[in-house]
């Protein structure tokens, strides 16, 4: 178990948090596993521990193994309302707008003892940060994924418009020379950068006068009232203005291929019964969107 956990977290507190052990505990453990396999097993590199060749051999029959003991453990072998742990998962702000709360809300009535840290990174940070086993989760849309990482779509994502009712003039929706008129909100990580939104406009021969770039997804609804400026987004990320009678949601003027926001982990913690769990809860709140 103690390997396992070293292998999964690469760092001596963190596994020693999952097994609920000290520190000092998990040191003297792992110096014990490295005479029994006259191997380093995990090397530090960078400020982390890092599976020498022979660990990696080793962790997949480990997992296996320790799959299967608790397959005979039964349900037993895991109780949520007991779990003690702390996972940090990597979303944006969008990704905490739609899953965060109801996430929440279970794992305060049904795991109270699992705590999370959330951080904010772009796709390819948050990529890095499964891999180096920095992150436990990360919600997100991500094209291509390195071969050990495990995915799990959540929502299948449309895109909507909104724009402030009185500088719509009595019409519900915008044609495409009326929408490309207004000046819009972008929301990007980083200037420049290249949207599915954009895409799709070149894609139809135009472009759009973005005359506000921000990397919050939260904080754009709110500089649309009283101005002419139009955000279109995940709608998803849309749902508490619907009943906003100074806003308006309309469908883009043009098609915009819908997208995946998936959740994604690195498959050394696919075996994790809590690590499970918690990717069983995310997606239960997923289908209630």
């Amino acid at each position: 178990m103690v390997l396992d956990a070293l292998l999964a977290e690469q760092h001596v507190s963190r596994a020693a948090s999952r097994l609920n052990m000290s520190q000092p505990a998990v040191s003297h453990a792992l110096g014990r596993l490295r005479l029994l396999f006259d191997d380093p097993l995990l090397i530090r590199r960078g400020g982390q521990l890092v599976p020498t060749a022979k660990a990696l051999i080793i962790a997949p029959a480990l997992t296996a193994a320790l799959r299967q003991v608790r397959e005979v453990l039964g349900p037993g072998g895991f109780d949520p309302v007991r779990e003690k742990r702390t996972f940090r998962l990597s979303m944006s702000d969008y990704g905490s707008a739609v899953i965060l709360p109801g996430l929440l809300n279970m794992l305060r009535h049904q795991a109270p003892g699992i705590d999370l840290v959330i951080t904010q990174s772009g796709r390819e940070a948050m990529l890095r940060q499964i891999m180096d086993g920095e992150c436990d989760l990360a919600l997100g849309v991500f094209p291509d994924l390195p071969e050990q990482v495990a995915v799990e779509q959540l929502i299948v994502e449309q895109f909507a418009c909104l724009a402030d009712r009185e500088a719509m003039a009595g019409q519900d929706h915008l044609d495409m020379e009326s929408y490309l008129s207004r000046p819009h909100i972008l929301v990007a990580m980083q200037d420049g950068a290249n949207t599915e939104i954009d895409t799709s406009l070149r894609a139809a021969g135009h472009v759009r006068r973005v005359a506000v770039t921000l990397p919050h997804w939260g904080n754009a609804p709110r500089l649309i009232q009283g101005t002419d400026l139009v955000l279109t987004v995940a709608r998803n990320a849309l749902a508490r203005y619907e009943r906003d009678p100074s806003l308006i949601i309309f469908e883009p003027p043009f098609p915009i291929p819908p997208f995946p926001f998936v959740q994604v982990w690195h498959e050394r913690r696919s075996g994790d019964l809590a690590h499970q769990w918690l990717r069983s809860a995310v997606g239960t709140v997923s289908k209630s969107l």
